[in-house]
């Protein structure tokens, strides 16, 4: 057919024609007057529809096949991403378990020496503002967090708050060669400064060149006036070498940190002070020497019974 003007006009007319069929069609429902015309197409060209549906049913289950082993392939890719998630989710659990744990052990520390503590985490590591030994904490100024405020964890002594933000602070850490902490040894009460010495024990300076110090002796923090920037009776360390004494009137000691500042996580900021200093409250019991192991000696000797060997000739 040409394109003519009037050919235009009767395809706009059939058009229209076919819009006002649907239109009546849809409006009347079962009464449609188009029904019977309905029918009687389904009459005409339901055999070739059916027909050509069995001619096309091989096309029509190949695809369906492809179309099958795509869901089936997804559903491999689904219980792939499953177990992969079920994996994370126990190590997950593993890693859950080990902070709650670690909180435990913080609690246990705080209830001993009686501090009133805010819990926070350990978002960042690195050196910041000048210090080599640091952590960044999701914990500051909106939390009750200040500057100079004791810092540790279920082990003993963290460090203390170097800087504080409206949500996070940082704290510069024990280790750090520019820390400095009064201690005292456990039981007898002897006094020294302890400087951090990075990822070496650190260094200790006993005021007393004379005191007895043995390795294996524990140390805690001896605490500030006002209690700022150190609480009282926080464990620090054992020590593990003792210099000999040259008659100086100070002695160094080195002392292995309880706290290990490479494996930081959760992490408590003291925020209320003790009424009285703990003194050795807080540091863990010590493990009880291993039993020595009985030794059974075992003598043979001859039996009264047995014959008696004839005498060389």
């Amino acid at each position: 057919m040409r394109d003519t003007r009037e050919s235009r006009l009767l395809l706009v007319l059939l058009i229209a024609i076919a819009f006002a069929l649907i239109t009546v069609d849809i409006r009347t429902g079962e009464d449609s007057p188009v029904d019977g015309a309905r029918q009687a197409a389904a009459a005409v060209f339901g055999p070739v529809e059916k027909g050509v549906a069995t001619a096309v049913d091989p096309v029509a289950n190949a695809i369906g096949a492809v179309r099958d082993s795509g869901e089936r392939h997804n559903r491999i890719a689904t219980l792939t991403r499953e177990n992969a998630a079920l994996k994370a989710k126990l190590g997950s659990e593993d890693q859950t378990r080990s902070r709650i744990h670690e909180l435990d052990e913080m609690l246990k520390r705080a209830g001993a020496g009686q501090y009133g503590i805010k819990g926070a985490e350990v978002i960042a590591i690195g050196a910041a503002q000048g210090f080599s030994w640091t952590v960044t904490i999701d914990a500051g100024t909106k939390d009750g967090i200040e500057r100079d405020m004791t810092v540790l964890n279920g082990d003993g002594l963290v460090g203390r708050v170097a800087t504080v933000g409206p949500d996070t602070a940082t704290v510069v850490l024990a280790n750090d060669p520019d820390f400095t902490v009064g201690t005292r040894l456990e039981k007898t009460g002897e006094l020294g400064f302890a400087t951090g010495q990075g990822d070496r024990a650190l260094s200790v300076q006993m005021l007393n060149g004379k005191a007895k110090i043995n390795p294996g002796d524990r140390l805690l923090t001896f605490g500030s006036r006002g209690n700022k920037p150190f609480v009282p009776g926080v464990p620090i360390g054992e020590v593990v070498k003792v210099d000999p004494s040259r008659g100086d009137l100070t002695r160094t000691v080195w002392v292995r940190p309880f706290v290990g500042f490479s494996r930081l996580d959760i992490v408590g900021v003291v925020v209320m002070p003790p009424r009285e200093d703990p003194r050795d409250a807080v540091l863990p019991p010590k493990p009880a020497p291993p039993k020595p192991t009985p030794t059974v000696t075992v003598t043979v000797t001859p039996s009264a019974s047995a014959p008696a060997q004839p005498a060389d000739e």
